[in-house]
């Protein structure tokens, strides 16, 4: 296959689980990230524009109150939050979140680094640095995802139906390709969503694999995706 005639995969990060299953993070680019930021500036300067005028009331103390909160609202925030739930609210509502680069929750340390490296990434000014590290990373990384290690990705939607939940485990009797480690988990990722006929159809055709046919084969290769998942 010539280059040209190769899909757009730039802006899809690929990790490989410790079971051997190849899974493809959707790197943001720097406008939904951009649009992100400005929504969670508006709810930083929200919570002090409202606070505002009751610690004023307070005087002295009222002061250093809002000092206080003006530290947790442009520090404490982003961090915890992405920590905490992956990602802050601006990005909750441009459906992205912050993992580490092999695709893992976010930790306290990574977090920190990828948010203090935000003053640098603002240089000169309007994070003009942050934008152009973006635009020549593959996966639209700014430097403090570089230092720290982390990927904004977007969230895939939900399935329209829920998956199905077993809590069945059992090992593929043979040993798996990557490729086949992956057909099989996609398969128990999507099939919830097929009609059972469907679902048997599919199964049917791998029954070599689960040594079964019908819904009994379908229940065993749920089961064999559990175990590679590392659901045991």
């Amino acid at each position: 296959m010539n280059d040209a005639a190769r899909p757009m995969l730039d802006t899809y990060r690929e990790v490989i689980t410790p079971e051997g299953v190849p899974l493809q993070l959707p790197a943001a680019g720097p406008v939904p990230r951009a649009l992100a930021w400005l929504i969670d500036l508006c709810v930083r300067f929200g919570v002090l524009a409202v606070m505002s005028p009751l610690l004023v009331a307070l005087g002295e103390l009222g002061q250093g109150i809002y000092l206080g909160l003006m530290f947790l609202m442009f520090w404490a925030y982003p961090i915890v939050l992405e920590v905490w739930f992956g990602r802050t609210l601006g990005k909750k509502v441009l459906g992205l979140r912050v993992v580490a680069r092999d695709g893992a929750p976010l930790g306290w340390m990574p977090a920190i680094v990828r948010n203090l490296l935000r003053t640098v990434d603002a240089l000169p000014f309007g994070y003009a640095l942050g934008l152009v590290t973006c635009l020549f990373d593959a996966h639209g990384r700014r430097l403090g995802d570089l230092v720290a290690g982390s990927l904004v990705v977007h969230t895939p939607p939900r399935p329209a139906t829920p998956p199905a939940r077993i809590d069945t485990v059992l090992a593929p009797p043979l040993p798996l390709q990557p490729g086949e480690q992956a057909a099989l988990v996609a398969y128990a990722d999507r099939a919830p969503a097929l009609s059972p006929g469907r679902q048997h159809e599919l199964a049917d055709i791998i029954s070599g694999l689960s040594q079964e046919r019908g819904q009994a084969g379908v229940l065993r290769l749920y089961a064999m995706a559990n175990w590679l998942l590392g659901r045991r």
